[in-house]
């Protein structure tokens, strides 16, 4: 009663704004969310490269196509063990055959896929789809790049690693201290498109430095590459040197070497000093050129800290260099996003194969996904979108419509300012009315 008589005493300008601030609802279609997710994937594709990496042939009832699906599922759903997976995907086994023939999977069958096959598969198969995806729109990544890279026409790389811990007992191969054991992927990262150019995952037994080398060997002359300290090999930076390539990196605290000139008297700024050195010791030898060395006050966490900075740009000037460096720090965004949204803390298996197929498999969703978030123009965080797919995998709504509807930062669910302003000093009205009735 009381409700009927506080709507109806609105005046209907107010009931108007109301039903035109009401969000519209997605389209609905048909096939599940998770469908059209695995049909971004060529029908052909997963089979080819099992033929390739010798996985076709050694599948029986369980067939690779259904392997891949199986795994992409688990890290939607956030999968805690094998049997949250098959009981699951057994639960919708029809929806799930919709999807090109797919078929749930044993515990067994999963364990065993995911322990024996190759998990150079599931690399191919990322590298892969992300050429694919770039190729069918070459705008896919464009507008992601900080500010300060829109000053750059050449290529931004970054170069850092995020460890994933493991459990010690279980994984021996993945042992690194006493009581721990942990994986390591090592990625650069294309600054202006905000996605992968190279990744690697591997023990974190070994250190950083050795896998220099490996990570810039697709870096092209003219590019520019930067990395922290624990990638800093003088070998490795007289080879990006020889390739004409730039690069920026802070100094280890045991850095041995001397000035040659000072480029800068006194305190600029937040610049300290900008002097160019020579390497002495052993490193000279690996090392002969000269060097910049700039000494900056960077602001971390609301706190102004000296850092030192090399590089072999001797043009730049030095703000720029402290400037690119600070760039580096959109890769730990990236970390953040693939680590705290994926599934990569719970592991389907303890060996190697299985954690790489779901390393892997991450991100390759996080490829599907971030590519979806760019045909629809999605506007929240990629924690929001990861979290709105997962709700509703098994329905049947347009994908892309979904996320318009949901993903427009302009849209809100909220009364306008009049309209908000004339609805509320009206309930106060009618409930002070009330109260004396």
């Amino acid at each position: 009663m009381f409700k009927k008589s506080w709507l109806a005493g609105l005046d209907p300008a107010t009931r108007q704004g109301m039903k035109e601030q009401t969000q519209p609802k997605p389209t609905r279609g048909k096939f599940s969310l998770l469908r059209q997710l695995c049909n971004l994937i060529p029908n052909h594709l997963v089979p080819q490269l099992a033929r390739e990496h010798a996985v076709e042939e050694r599948s029986r009832t369980f067939r690779p196509w259904s392997h891949v699906v199986s795994l992409l599922y688990a890290q939607l759903t956030h999968a805690l063990g094998l049997n949250d997976v098959c009981d699951a995907l057994r639960l919708h086994s029809g929806p799930l055959s919709a999807i090109r023939g797919a078929t749930p999977p044993s515990k067994n069958a999963l364990s065993y896929a995911n322990r024996e096959r190759n998990p150079k598969l599931a690399e191919a198969l990322f590298w892969t789809m992300l050429e694919h995806l770039q190729q069918l729109h070459p705008g896919f990544g464009a507008g992601r790049r900080p500010k300060f890279a829109f000053r750059f026409k050449r290529l931004i790389h970054v170069v850092d690693s995020t460890t994933i811990q493991l459990v010690a007992r279980c994984m021996d191969w993945a042992k690194h201290r006493r009581r721990k054991a942990a994986a390591k992927c090592h990625v650069r990262l294309n600054l202006q498109t905000f996605l992968p150019r190279f990744a690697l995952v591997d023990t974190a037994g070994q250190h950083d430095n050795r896998r220099a080398h490996e990570l810039c060997a697709g870096v092209q002359a003219g590019e520019i590459v930067i990395f922290d300290k624990a990638y800093m090999d003088f070998e490795h930076l007289a080879d990006l040197c020889l390739r004409e390539v730039f690069w920026v990196t802070r100094a280890k605290d045991n850095l041995q070497c001397r000035v040659v000139r000072r480029l800068q008297h006194g305190r600029a700024g937040n610049i300290l000093r900008d002097d160019l050195i020579q390497l002495t010791g052993p490193a000279r030898k690996s090392y002969p050129v000269w060097l910049r060395r700039v000494v900056a006050l960077v602001e971390v966490d609301g706190e102004l800290r000296e850092m030192v900075f090399l590089t072999n740009n001797l043009e730049w000037s030095a703000q720029t260099i402290a400037d690119l460096y600070r760039c580096r720090w959109q890769i730990e965004v990236f970390f953040k996003q693939i680590k705290q949204t994926l599934q990569l803390a719970d592991f389907l298996g303890n060996s190697a194969n299985a954690v790489r197929w779901q390393v892997w498999t991450a991100l390759l969703l996080y490829v599907l996904l971030r590519f979806c978030a760019w045909l629809s123009q999605w506007g929240h965080s990629f924690t929001r979108l990861f979290a709105l797919l997962r709700s509703a995998l098994w329905q049947k709504l347009e994908l892309r419509s979904l996320l318009q509807v949901y993903g427009d930062s302009r849209r809100r669910r909220t009364l306008s300012r009049h309209a908000a302003a004339g609805l509320s000093g009206r309930i106060r009205m009618m409930l002070w009315d009330s109260r004396l009735a």
